[in-house]
């Protein structure tokens, strides 16, 4: 996979750009929403981000996996994972299919 890799930095600039905050203002907004992010998340809370895709955090429970090398069985401990579940409105982007125009939304 090549291309760059977006950062904070990256995502403030593009705020500074389409907003006109300050590049002050538009950094610190960034922070917030990831913070807001990260704080729901930690909660246990999904977080769900229109036509982009949501967030959750799942538990895992104990099981026994093995070492792809030697063979030998490890326990592998319970844990908290991340899942990111892409909204279909992000999926047909990326694969260049133009989602058709609601008319029944038309503005009058």
């Amino acid at each position: 996979m090549a291309g760059r890799t977006i950062t904070r930095a990256h995502l403030s600039e593009a705020v500074y750009q389409e907003v006109g905050l300050s590049r002050n203002e538009s950094a610190a907004l960034v922070e917030r929403v990831l913070d807001e992010v990260v704080t729901a998340l930690t909660r246990g809370e999904m977080v769900k981000i229109s036509s982009f895709g949501s967030f959750a955090v799942r538990q895992k429970g104990r099981r026994v996996g093995r070492n792809p090398k030697t063979g030998d069985e490890v326990p592998i401990l319970p844990r908290r994972v991340l899942v990111f579940r892409a909204s279909h409105v992000l999926k047909n982007r990326i694969n260049g299919i133009v989602e058709p125009i609601d008319s029944s939304r038309e503005d009058d």
